[in-house]
């Protein structure tokens, strides 16, 4: 089966739809899928959901998406850094599904396990558990929130074999291996290919059997918040 595309746009055709869900992986600016991003973006798909962290920064990441009007709903632990995703979401332009980080995760962990839902007690007494299954167990309230199965998860990597074996690079693994579990089809790219057989198998963080489609590319790797010490 073939797995290497030679570009984002060939890598996504065929797979979107108006109105789908998509998973997206990274955490602010780190290990985001930038070049499945921008070709979103192109594509002109719309009425989206994406589940991801939150929505990149104003004009970068997911926030080009943002830009162009493309998502309808975000599934999101937080507003993050992205003026203009508040601004819509205030404005009641963007319907927000907020979701603990953890419970997030966990979510697209789910999914990807097949699990459709799981009981936690993250949330419980608050807006969070407005509407859901509450359930006891042992004298505690646990409320319950369903697995997420995306349409499509979009993910980025630091090196991948020819099959789609992958390894993230330290904090940058983030929700990029749940959210490639949890898509009925994954496309991930990543800065370099290398030969099959050559990445030791105990160092492998996902499995290729997740991966349907890969590309290799060159990233911006944006920083989001610049500190540095006075001259």
């Amino acid at each position: 089966m073939r797995k290497i595309y030679d570009t984002a746009d060939s890598a996504l055709e065929g797979l979107l739809d108006d109105g789908m869900l998509i998973a997206a992986g990274g955490f602010g600016l780190c290990g985001i899928p930038e070049l499945l991003i921008d070709a979103l973006v192109k594509s002109g798909v719309k009425d989206l959901t994406i589940a991801s962290n939150n929505c990149g920064v104003d004009g970068f990441g997911l926030g080009k998406l943002l830009d162009t009007r493309q998502i309808k709903t975000m599934m999101s632990s937080y507003v993050g850094e992205n003026d203009e995703f508040m601004r819509q979401y205030l404005a009641e332009e963007l319907e927000i599904e907020f979701n603990p980080q953890g419970t997030l995760a966990e979510r697209m962990r789910a999914g990807g396990a097949g699990i459709p839902g799981f009981y936690t007690k993250t949330g419980v007494g608050t807006v969070i558990a407005e509407g859901k299954e509450h359930k006891d167990f042992d004298g505690e309230t646990y409320i319950m929130e369903k697995g997420i199965f995306a349409d499509l998860a979009i993910v980025k990597a630091w090196k991948a074999d020819e099959t789609g074996n992958a390894i993230f690079r330290k904090t940058a693994r983030n929700f990029n291996q749940p959210a490639a579990t949890c898509g009925k089809v994954c496309v991930l790219e990543v800065e370099e290919i290398v030969p099959a057989g050559s990445l030791d198998p105990d160092a492998i963080h996902l499995p290729g059997i997740y991966v349907n489609r890969l590309i290799q590319g060159e990233h911006e790797k944006r920083i989001e918040q610049r500190t540095v010490r006075a001259a």
